[in-house]
């Protein structure tokens, strides 16, 4: 079964103190739904038409799971937490197997 892996771009940073709360419920939150942090912030190098920015890459054991945990109750929560803190770019996307 292909996994599934949540994928934000941030473009830019407004409120980080919205970040910092949104980040204290979005990692519980990840956890509970069976996703694991492969990548959070650090080095980016950007090629063609892309853009260095803090980049988030999360695994989860299929698209399905990724997508629910999205629309878990705890989620949610931490979105209203970021509210407009952030611009980014979210999707969920699946993997080749």
């Amino acid at each position: 079964m292909p996994k599934g892996y949540w994928v934000s771009a941030y473009r830019t940073i407004s409120d980080p103190e919205k970040l910092a709360a949104y980040n204290q419920l979005a990692g519980p939150a990840v956890a509970a739904g069976g996703g694991r942090v492969l990548v959070r912030g650090g080095r980016v190098e950007a090629h063609d038409a892309g853009i260095a920015e803090r980049t988030v890459l999360i695994e989860f054991d299929s698209f399905e799971q990724a997508v629910a945990a999205h629309e878990s109750a705890a989620y949610q929560e931490a979105l209203v937490a970021l509210s407009d803190g952030v611009e980014r770019d979210f999707r969920i996307v699946e993997g080749i197997d």
